[in-house]
């Protein structure tokens, strides 16, 4: 059995866990205005651990499925995990209630689109490649998170608002490039053991929409981690253009893969 197929499942104990966990998500985007700090952080940790459990049932399904919501759900959850952590580190990042809308809506859209079932391995590596492909998405995501959070100091700086900025901007741009030089090297790794199982099973690189968008991503993060380099890009120029690569990427599987589920399933 692989690693990470079957991430969502349409059976009762999945279903209940899931609108378990989006209740709580729920919860927690419309009162979090009323909560303590360490209320609202509970809550989230709730959710976390509800929408840890979806993820696990989902790996015991028979036979695997996957498909473009659960790639979103596991994507969605390694992004609160980030979150989670650093919130212990810098107690002043304050992005809950947005990520409470982010997990509930994965977690609906996994309910609901619960993928298709998956062919047979061909490899007992390919998990490998499945595992790389999702942290890479996971940690660019987290990136994309950062990279709001940053705009999101700057406006308020710019009006005069200083103290409504949840962290240093400083602080929030360094993990923003560090979030992408992580999310970069992954990626990286990702297209490399693509290449290898494409030649093995096919004897050529095969260049589908998957491929061609996911190496469009890897471009532009490429170009965005030398402009910061040699050209010290930072602020609009950098965060545009790391939207750029994530909308690439997120294009590279899940939007191909919601065309074949979706869109090509009711023509």
């Amino acid at each position: 059995m692989s690693l990470l197929p079957a991430l969502a499942s349409p059976h009762l104990p999945a279903a209940a866990l899931s609108a378990g966990a989006a209740l709580v998500y729920a919860l927690l985007a419309v009162a979090h205005a009323r909560m303590s700090a360490p209320q609202s952080r509970g809550l989230l940790g709730l959710a976390w651990l509800l929408h840890l459990a979806v993820l696990v049932l989902g790996l015991f399904e028979q036979p695997a499925r996957f498909g473009f919501a659960p790639a979103l759900s596991v994507t969605g959850w390694l992004v609160l995990t980030v979150y989670l952590i650093e919130s212990r580190l810098y107690p002043q990042m304050r992005a809950r209630w947005t990520l409470a809308i982010l997990g509930m809506w994965v977690v609906l859209l996994a309910l609901a689109f619960p993928g298709t079932p998956y062919p047979a391995l061909h490899s007992a590596l390919m998990p490998l490649h499945w595992a790389l492909g999702i942290a890479s998405y996971g940690l660019i995501a987290a990136a994309v998170v950062h990279a709001w959070l940053m705009q999101r100091a700057e406006k308020a700086i710019r009006l005069g608002n200083a103290n409504e900025a949840s962290m240093p901007l400083l602080t929030l741009e360094r993990l923003t490039f560090r979030f992408v030089a992580a999310g970069f090297a992954l990626l990286s790794a990702t297209l490399l053991a693509g290449w290898y199982f494409s030649e093995s099973l096919n004897h050529r690189w095969v260049w589908d929409h998957k491929t061609t968008f996911s190496v469009l991503s890897w471009l532009t993060m490429g170009v965005l981690l030398w402009g910061r380099w040699r050209l010290g890009w930072r602020g609009r120029i950098a965060v545009r253009t790391l939207y750029l690569a994530a909308g690439f990427l997120l294009l590279g599987y899940a939007g191909s893969r919601f065309v074949l589920e979706v869109l090509l399933q009711r023509a």
